[in-house]
């Protein structure tokens, strides 16, 4: 075959800069044609293509971690920073935030646990971080806006769909994992080792690559189309061809393979062990970096073709190499049944297809070139005596890399245990953290320690690493306080559909002004076409409450049920007195003032057994708006059971009316300070169950949830705190998905309104979970009004 027929990929350029691994690549916008790289050597560097010859100048190095860099990823143009910017992660934990011209970060972003060794941009400037600590966050600008949280081990890739609010994450856990505006949907099985590379073909389709050697293509629905095989060890990086779905992977088997219409059509090795990312230019070309610290550019384009003499070079660098038998790369090796050069007289049936020939005692490794029709050299195949351990964080334990895992016995009979170490980690600390992290005697500290010693002898790299920390365990999160602003009790509930209330800019007498309706009563007054709507809806400035009361019946079902009850659970006549006394004194149809004895008949009656329990339950919403109630109830000294008894109710098993009831009273609790206060203080809790709720399909229950979101939208917007406002846009996108009732949308349309007023970034988030495709829908709602109304307002925002 001619060479260049057939478009076979050959030597562009070897670019040497970086001290250590190459670890991370990506296409950069500005310079055109150019790339990021980062390392092992705690860099990050920015290539420019050379206008005059065929390579690539270092326009610019940057630094800002203390560990090494793992990822890279470019940030999308936006008014502020029109060329985009560069975020990388590292294993300090961090993510840093560059511009293209500075060589310190513009910020950095701290959160994670463990190593950061994923990164994934999307619109609006949102960023998906994967880390070893077993999770991934959602950023926006320079904060946390969500962290996803359901792998069970690190995460070693991620990535942003086309389709908003879209998110894959694949783990060593084996499985990949789609989040849908922060809640987990589906997780994709099939993998059967740590997965450490994913790519996006169409917003239907991806491909994931893994330890197991395999590539999978799947469906964003869960079924896996297809599976490749071609690796002979670790795959650590995927790529797709622009506008195609070729692909390109690199690997532990010190090669590059080229796919294309699913088959491998071309190997190509190079002189490292690990070939640890790949990323390919707008023009074709393919760029991959190695553990060998070198940048390598190969290209189908004659023009960009390296010189002859580089060829020459960059093919005796490969014979020169020397191949691990034990890696796998070649299958088995006997040495003693291989043939001898003579057997390279005869053509390879396929392109990188390998051949071992034995030259007196030297075993050499040749592939089969296509496109040149000739094998090429890739290096001698070396003993097991001549290998010696790859300093490049090979070995994988619990997902992560390590230099060495070590089995360790303690005694004949019991079972063995793992220990990793990284060179740069203190032996002593690492033997104390194992034996405290297994339960074993510390008589076995000096032992263990010098068992490291003996058995990594001669070998330290320049650089810190990480203290050996457990990435697996959970961590408690800050939640800011809540708003400190006192807020009165509203006077008429806009919800219930009782009039009566002021509204600017409407006459001041007692008629129904026209045009000024109020948007909750439910009256429809008549508009002329002309009138300007005015935005009545939101920011809403006070909590939504539960009013509607029939005590007569309340109380006539509580006592019924009393009747029934079994001696533990009976109330007496004065528990029964207290709880009238109450529901009078906090339905103001008397003057008296709830006492603690009302207050304790009440809270024996809410611990009631679940069928049951439902009047006691309503006592306690009416009871909770009245300041004293909520007071007591919420305060700091005895709001753990309060929560605690409430959040029992908000089981999906549970009964419909308990769960209703619970609602309601979350959601009567915010008229007080103490009540909002203890709300924004448990919101993390609260909603997450909440949310749960919505699969009853009860419109009720529905309602109360979109309006427990709405109050917690009204005390966000007042204290602005941005990671509580993307989980209350999380559940708003989730419940908006399931409820029919078109007074829960409008409610959940209020809330969404008031999240995002005056704020950009909540602004930005909402888009970019897709919030706006979400409720386009309800702006052409003919009845009720407000529902059109309150959308349009919404939508013009976003």
């Amino acid at each position: 075959a001619m060479a260049g027929e057939g478009g076979a990929y050959r030597l562009r350029c070897s670019l040497v800069g970086h001290g250590q691994d190459v670890r991370g690549l990506t296409c950069c916008l500005f310079p055109e044609g150019g790339f990021v790289s980062v390392s092992r050597d705690r860099t990050a560097r920015l290539w420019a293509p050379d206008g005059l010859n065929r390579g690539f100048t270092e326009m610019h190095c940057m630094s800002g971690h203390s560990n090494f860099v793992s990822c890279v990823c470019i940030i999308p143009p936006s008014e502020l920073y029109p060329r985009g910017l560069i975020a990388t992660g590292g294993n300090d934990h961090n993510i840093c935030i560059f511009t293209a011209d500075n060589p310190a970060p513009l910020y950095v972003l701290k959160g994670h646990k463990n190593t950061v060794c994923s990164l994934s941009s999307g619109k609006f400037g949102t960023l998906l971080s994967g880390s070893w600590d077993t999770t991934a966050k959602v950023w926006l600008n320079d904060r946390c806006m969500m962290t996803l949280q359901g792998h069970t081990a690190a995460i070693w890739a991620v990535k942003i769909l086309p389709e908003q609010g879209l998110m894959l994450t694949g783990s060593a856990d084996k499985t990949i994992k789609l989040w849908k505006a922060g809640r987990c949907e589906r997780t994709f099985t099939g993998h059967e080792d740590c997965v450490r590379g994913l790519a996006i073909l169409s917003k239907m389709e991806f491909l994931s690559c893994a330890n197991d050697a395999s590539v999978r293509r799947w469906q964003i629905s869960g079924e896996c189309l297809q599976v490749y095989y071609g690796h002979t060890n670790y795959i650590y990086s995927i790529s797709v061809f622009p506008q195609s779905e070729d692909f390109i992977t690199t690997g532990e088997d010190r090669s590059i393979r080229i796919w294309k219409q699913g088959e491998c059509v071309q190997t190509i090795r190079l002189p490292a062990q690990s070939v640890w990312c790949c990323c390919v230019l707008d023009n074709g070309d393919i760029v991959v970096g190695s553990s060998d610290g070198i940048i390598r550019v190969f290209t189908e384009s004659l023009e960009r073709t390296a010189s002859a003499e580089e060829i020459q070079a960059f093919e005796n660098e490969l014979s020169q190499a020397s191949i691990d038998p034990k890696s796998g790369d070649l299958g088995y090796v006997n040495v003693d049944d291989l043939p001898g050069r003579e057997h390279l007289k005869e053509p390879g049936i396929r392109d990188g297809q390998t051949r071992l020939v034995k030259d007196n005692d030297k075993v050499e490794a040749y592939q089969w070139s296509v496109s040149e029709g000739r094998w090429i050299k890739i290096g001698d195949v070396v003993g097991a005596s001549g290998a010696t351990q790859q300093t490049s964080g090979k070995v994988l334990f619990e997902g992560k890399e390590y230099d060495y895992v070590f089995t360790i016995d303690v005694n004949e009979n019991g079972p063995s245990y793992k220990l990793p170490y990284n060179i740069t980690d203190d032996p002593w600390l690492t033997a104390y953290n194992f034996l405290q992290k297994n339960d074993l005697n510390p008589m076995f500290l000096d032992q263990v320690a010098k068992f490291i010693i003996d058995n990594t002898e001669g070998q330290t790299l320049l650089s810190t690493s990480d203290q050996f920390s457990d990435p697996f365990t959970g961590a408690g999160r800050y939640v800011p306080g809540s708003s400190s602003g006192p807020s009165a009790m509203p006077a008429a509930d806009p919800f219930t559909g009782s009039a009566g209330r002021y509204v600017p800019g409407s006459s001041s007498n007692a008629a129904a002004p026209v045009g000024g309706v109020d948007p909750y009563t439910g009256m429809g007054a008549y508009k002329s076409a002309a009138a300007k709507v005015e935005n009545i809806y939101f920011p809403k400035k006070d909590a939504v409450t539960f009013d509607q009361a029939k005590s007569m019946q309340i109380m006539g079902k509580l006592k019924e049920l009393n009747g029934s009850a079994t001696e533990e659970h009976k109330l007496t006549e004065d528990d029964l007195i207290n709880l009238e006394k109450l529901l009078s004194a906090t339905s103001k149809t008397s003057a008296e003032t709830p006492t603690m004895q009302q207050l304790q008949s009440l809270w024996r009656a809410v611990n009631w057994p679940e069928d049951i329990v439902f009047p006691a339950l309503d006592i306690l919403r009416l009871s909770v708006r009245h300041p004293i109630v909520n007071e007591n109830f919420c305060s700091e000294k005895d709001h753990v059971q309060f929560i605690i008894l409430l959040l029992k109710f908000l089981n999906p098993e549970g009964k419909q009316a308990n769960q209703l009831l619970a609602l309601r009273t979350l959601c009567n609790c915010f008229v007080s300070q103490a009540g909002q206060k203890l709300m924004m203080k448990q919101r993390d809790e609260i909603m997450t169950q909440a949310v749960e709720m919505k699969s009853g399909n009860n419109k009720n229950i529905h309602i109360a949830l979109a309006t427990l979101t709405l109050n917690y939208a009204v005390c966000l917007h007042q204290v602005n705190n941005i990671e509580g406002k993307a989980q209350c846009l999380s559940v708003i996108n989730t419940i908006m998905e399931v409820v029919q009732d078109l007074e829960a949308v409008f409610r959940l349309l209020v809330a969404l309104g008031t999240l995002i007023s005056d704020d950009t970034n909540a602004v930005q988030l909402a888009k970019s979970l897709g919030v706006d495709s979400q409720i386009k829908k309800y702006a052409s709602v003919s009845e009720p009004a407000k529902v059109k109304e309150c959308c349009r307002f919404v939508l013009n925002l976003l």
